[in-house]
C-alpha cells in the first residue's frame, strides 16, 4: 500500500485553483448545537485542484449551499446500512465525500454492475486529490483527499480527523495506532479487509474480476485491520477514551460503502442524480445500451 504522503508528490506543481474556486473563498462552519453537529459550507476546496473543466470532466467548480446535520453522539445500528447513491460524509473543509461513480456497465443500472470511480474504468477526470466535479459544480472526493491530509498531518504519519460521516461517526485518514487502545503505540497504515474476487464474473461484463467494478470486490473477515464498514473502535487524539470511526484507505473501498449507524436525512440526495438522469455523473447524453 502506498504512503498517502507519497501520493501527494508533485500535487502542487500540477494543480491550481480554477473557476469559481479562484473567485470565491472556501467557507465552512462546524458547530455542536444540542444533540447534533451542524456542518455548513459552500463546498469549495481549500487546496489546489485539477483543471476543471478538463479532460474527462466538462464541469466547472461552483459554490454550493451545504447544510448537514449529524448526531453529536452517534449510535451504531443493529446491522450496517448500504450507502446507496448518497454522500458518505463531509470533510472538515466542507467538501463532500461521495464514492459513487454513477457510471454503469452498458449505461444500464438495471444490470447491477457499477464502475468503481478509482478502478480504471471510464475516465471521470479524477484529479490528484481523488476528486472531480459534478454537473452541479460540486467538487467531491472519491478517495483520500491527499492535499488536505498532507496539510493536517504535517506531511508525516499521524492519526488525523478528516471529517464526519452521515451517521455522525468521525472519519479519519489512513493511519491509526498499531494497538487500538494505546495512543503511545506506533502509528501505522491501516489495511482494508476487501479483496478482489477470484474466479470469473458470472454475469454482466464477464471475464475475471479486476477491480473496475464495485461488484468485483468482497469483504474477507480478518484480511485487514478494518471491518466491513472500513472502520474500527480505537482511541484517537480527539477521542482518548475511544470511539468507532471510519478510515479512508488507499485501496478499495477508498471511502466506505457501508454505514455503521443511520444516515441523517440531510444527506439524502435531493432531486435527480447528478446529470439529471439515473446513472450519469458527467452530464452527457446517455448512449443506447450495447446489444
Amino acid at each position: 500500500m502506498k504512503n498517502p504522503r507519497l501520493l501527494a508528490a508533485g500535487l502542487f506543481a500540477s494543480c491550481v485553483l480554477h473557476g469559481a474556486a479562484a473567485e470565491a473563498e472556501p467557507q465552512v462552519s462546524i458547530t455542536v448545537e444540542g444533540d447534533y453537529r451542524f456542518i455548513r459550507a459552500n463546498g469549495l476546496p481549500d487546496h489546489p485542484t485539477g483543471q476543471f473543466p478538463g479532460r474527462g470532466n466538462p464541469n466547472r467548480i461552483g459554490t454550493q449551499n451545504y447544510s448537514f446535520r449529524v448526531p453529536a453522539k452517534p449510535v451504531a445500528a443493529a446491522k450496517p446500512m448500504a450507502l446507496g447513491m448518497q454522500a458518505f460524509g463531509v470533510a472538515v473543509n466542507g467538501v463532500v465525500f461521495d464514492p459513487g461513480a454513477n457510471e454503469w456497465w452498458n449505461n444500464d443500472r438495471s444490470t447491477g454492475w457499477q464502475y468503481e470511480a478509482l478502478g480504471g474504468g471510464p475516465s471521470l477526470g479524477i484529479d490528484a486529490n481523488r476528486a472531480h466535479v459534478q454537473p452541479t459544480g460540486a467538487y467531491h472526493y472519491h478517495g483520500i483527499p491527499v492535499a488536505l491530509l498532507d496539510r493536517l498531518s504535517g506531511g508525516k504519519p499521524a492519526v488525523v480527523l478528516l471529517g464526519w460521516a452521515a451517521d455522525g461517526f468521525p472519519i479519519y485518514g489512513p493511519w491509526g495506532f498499531g494497538k487500538a487502545e494505546d495512543p503511545k503505540s506506533v502509528v501505522t497504515v491501516l489495511a482494508s479487509g476487501y479483496r478482489i474476487k477470484t474466479g470469473e464474473r458470472t454475469s454482466g461484463p464477464g471475464g475475471k474480476p479486476d477491480g473496475k467494478f464495485v461488484q468485483d470486490y468482497e469483504y474477507v473477515a480478518g484480511a485487514g485491520d478494518l471491518d466491513e464498514c472500513n472502520g474500527r473502535f480505537a482511541v484517537t487524539p480527539e477521542f482518548p477514551q475511544g470511539i468507532y470511526h471510519y478510515v479512508l484507505t488507499a485501496d478499495y473501498p477508498f471511502i466506505p460503502r457501508l454505514l455503521r449507524g443511520t444516515a441523517d436525512a440531510s444527506f439524502a440526495r435531493k432531486g435527480p442524480p447528478p446529470g439529471g438522469e439515473p446513472g450519469r455523473e458527467r452530464g452527457k447524453k446517455r448512449p443506447p445500451a450495447a446489444p
